[in-house]
């Protein structure tokens, strides 16, 4: 009888357990505290596309003052999140806060202002290819400020030596690295002297050594600088070598967030699984 009463046991245990939710099972929201505001805020935030839903709630603060990077599989909704934060798409519910005013919200002319607090460095480097380095780097100044010619040479000859392109300003896109370009497009990014700095897998179609310097130039003009930075990325390494704060987005939410030494020692398994890059875990290959 005894015996009979234990082999039932775990099977009376199994008939009880509540049914999991499998999508989101591994998503805590946890958000570890930072100590200082959030430059950017989601809130609750939903976006799709047609039947493609891309943010699913997302809730997520990017700290002011540190190099945060936003990580997680391609597809996930990454770029999207930078496209919210300067105005170009709008959430289908929810909000997003740049220094706690909502940008939706927000008016054309409004906007237009708020958009200068970013620079921004996407993929490729996003030069105008009929115009040399230097003109490139000259852009915003020119549209966006009346500072005379003189004061702009000062500014635009300051941020190419800043990224090691000091002799480079006469030489055409066509002319440039891949490195180099994405060089001259943080050139860019900087001449406003923004309060937030957006990279966009800036990581993108360079070799570990060049992704090593461009991280390494990150840092120095961020210590020098200051801002809240954010970087796009699913690059573990680059991860590793800047990341202050990390958010790990997955199927439109945060699973968790935090100071990045607390985010490589989660418990979790799905963070665990992708800061260290191994084939075993929740993340397949769908």
């Amino acid at each position: 009888m005894s015996g009979d009463l234990q082999s039932s046991g775990p099977d009376v245990v199994d008939e009880v357990q509540p049914p999991r939710e499998d999508e989101y099972h591994w998503h805590t929201g946890l958000n570890r505290p930072t100590g200082v505001p959030d430059a950017v805020e989601f809130l609750g935030v939903h976006k799709a596309f047609g039947s493609n839903q891309i943010l699913r709630g997302l809730n997520m603060g990017l700290p002011e003052g540190k190099i945060s990077m936003i990580l997680g599989p391609s597809g996930t909704g990454k770029s999207v999140c930078i496209k919210h934060m300067v105005g170009l798409l709008y959430p289908d519910d929810g909000d997003v806060l740049v220094h706690g005013q909502s940008v939706p919200s927000m008016r054309d002319h409004e906007l237009f202002e708020m958009r200068k607090k970013f620079g921004v460095l996407f993929q490729d480097g996003a030069l105008f290819g009929s115009m040399n380095l230097y003109d490139n780097v000259a852009f915003p100044l020119r549209q966006h400020t009346d500072k005379g010619e003189d004061e702009i040479r000062d500014i635009v000859s300051g941020r190419l030596r800043e990224v090691g392109l000091g002799d480079s300003g006469e030489k055409m896109p066509n002319e440039l690295s891949g490195g180099m370009r994405k060089r001259a497009g943080f050139a860019r990014a900087l001449v406003l002297d923004p309060d937030i700095v957006l990279f966009d897998e800036p990581d993108s179609g360079l070799d570990p050594v060049r992704t090593a310097l461009l991280c390494e130039l990150i840092q120095e003009i961020h210590a020098e600088n200051g801002g809240a930075y954010t970087v796009i990325t699913h690059d573990i390494m680059s991860a590793r070598r800047v990341a202050e704060y990390i958010a790990v987005l997955w199927r439109g939410r945060i699973v968790e967030a935090g100071p990045a030494e607390e985010l490589f020692n989660s418990e979790n398994a799905f963070v665990r699984q992708f800061l260290s890059g191994a084939a075993q875990g929740p993340l397949g290959m769908e």
